[in-house]
């Protein structure tokens, strides 16, 4: 706790656990294999590329980039007022040499050659139906790379469900890992996506339409 108050300078909002678990631990615990297992070596070797789709305000790639100490981290967000106020905290936090913002729709930085194929890790937090999501990061993923998608809430349906998109995108969907979150605080669960081949060229499709019109038709 010592070293992220440090770090982050954000005492007046640490104070309770609506900071240290509503978003730092919440952000993190999806991460385990990188910070401590199997895929730490990796994490933690110079140029190890993360990309934050939907960043908003800078959670969870912020605290992603505390975490692995050596990753680079792409942040990408519509908002550009909101990417100016993370652009602040990482200047403040002295992240800014490992942090490049992208201020656009998550379907462009999956079309972006500088973006496609690129990360090994792709992570969105809170942005939208998973089969929204999957539309946005399997796209970013290298050969060998992983997708994040935070759930609260989820079943066998909804499982069923993304392992058909998946299989539209070139990708699987690993068994959902739950937790219960610390104090009461709720259920989570992480799926884990796996490229299978490239993504094909078709996706992410032009901008908004993976939302007017998800894959599979499902809103979960």
């Amino acid at each position: 706790m010592r070293h992220w108050n440090q770090q982050l300078n954000l005492t007046r909002l640490v104070e309770g656990p609506d900071y240290w678990i509503g978003q730092v631990f919440d952000s993190l615990w999806p991460l385990q294999p990188w910070l401590s297992g199997a895929a730490a070596t990796a994490a933690n070797s110079k140029g190890f590329e993360v990309v934050d789709v939907g960043t908003g305000g800078g959670f969870p790639g912020l605290a992603i980039a505390i975490a692995l100490p050596k990753a680079q981290l792409t942040l990408v967000d519509s908002v550009g007022r909101k990417l100016e106020a993370v652009r602040a905290m990482a200047q403040e936090l002295g992240l800014a040499e490992r942090i490049l913002l992208r201020c656009e729709r998550a379907e462009k930085s999956g079309r972006n050659p500088n973006c496609r194929g690129k990360f090994q890790l792709a992570v969105a937090r809170a942005v939208a139906p998973a089969a929204v999501v999957a539309e946005y990061l399997v796209p970013l993923l290298a050969p060998n790379a992983t997708a994040l998608l935070y759930r609260g809430q989820w079943n066998a349906v909804d499982q069923q469900k993304l392992c058909e998109i998946c299989a539209i995108l070139q990708a699987r969907a690993g068994e959902p890992q739950a937790l219960e979150l610390p104090e009461g605080r709720g259920q989570r669960h992480v799926i884990h996506l796996t490229p299978k081949g490239p993504c094909p060229a078709a996706y992410p499709r032009a901008v908004g339409i993976p939302a007017k019109q998800p894959l599979g038709g499902g809103n979960n």
